[in-house]
């Protein structure tokens, strides 16, 4: 079993892949610990598949493709890989690599010393580690929109939607299965499962660079996840979201395998 699982949604991501799997794996090999890289094709309509699978071939087994039944989402891509991931914790980051590897250390750090369970990569605690930013009208429609996702799930975070996010595999198992929204609105769902099920959660500062060719439509892609987080809400009060005795176990013997 690896240590680490890294997971990355691709859509039509043919021009860059190649150049995010190569910065991918110059940083796991010179990592001491064993690693898997799952890229997750959400129905492109480019050769990102081919790109990925001619890398795989000199990866040692190390890197495997997904393939989604069509273009499903964002949410749906990650599910999917999360899901298959193997290793003792689960990172998923997006195909850009806007969060440069480098910063792996301070996302899976936590979880080995046993301090937390979920780890995510925030911009806004310290906007000095970002290089390029995005349009001032991008950067204030997110702080706008944390606002009123903080109204909708009550998570008091600065920064839920950076695409750069670390799980136990414990955690990742009871998260995911639950993950309903399969659009950019995931995130935060996964968040709000995540601290309802009552595992250990922390935002850290990375460093950060908005890439050009995003898939993100600056204007509907916002109001879009906004309309599916006000679904997060309505799915608990269902009970979609209903935590079991398993997981609390769970908990109790990853404490203490840890002592």
């Amino acid at each position: 079993m690896p240590f680490l699982s890294i997971v990355i949604p691709a859509y039509n991501e043919e021009d860059r892949i190649g150049r995010t799997l190569e910065g991918t794996f110059e940083y796991l090999d010179a990592q001491s610990y064993d690693s898997e890289v799952l890229v997750v094709n959400d129905g492109s309509r480019d050769r990102t598949d081919e790109t990925v699978l001619r890398f795989a071939e000199q990866s040692s087994g190390r890197l495997r493709l997904i393939e989604n039944p069509g273009n499903r989402g964002k949410g749906y891509a990650v599910r999917n890989g999360m899901l298959q991931a193997a290793g003792d914790i689960a990172l998923f980051y997006d195909a850009d690599l806007a969060t440069p590897t480098s910063e792996i250390v301070k996302v899976i750090t936590p979880i080995t010393e046993n301090r937390y369970d979920v780890v995510f990569g925030s911009r806004a605690l310290d906007r000095s580690l970002i290089g390029t930013h995005q349009s001032v009208a991008r950067e204030t429609i997110g702080k706008v929109g944390n606002l009123i996702q903080f109204t909708l799930t009550g998570l008091n975070f600065k920064d839920t939607q950076c695409g750069f996010k670390a799980f136990r595999r414990e955690a990742a198992q009871t998260v995911f299965p639950l993950q309903q929204i399969d659009g950019f609105g995931f995130d935060p769902e996964i968040l709000f499962i995540a601290k309802k099920q009552g595992w250990r959660l922390l935002e850290t500062p990375v460093r950060w660079n908005h890439v050009e060719g995003s898939k993100v439509n600056p204007i509907a892609s916002p109001i879009k996840v906004l309309l599916e987080v006000s679904t997060i809400r309505w799915n608990d009060l269902t009970g979609k979201y209903a935590s079991t005795a398993k997981i609390t176990n769970l908990k109790s013997d990853i404490a203490e395998t840890k002592r």
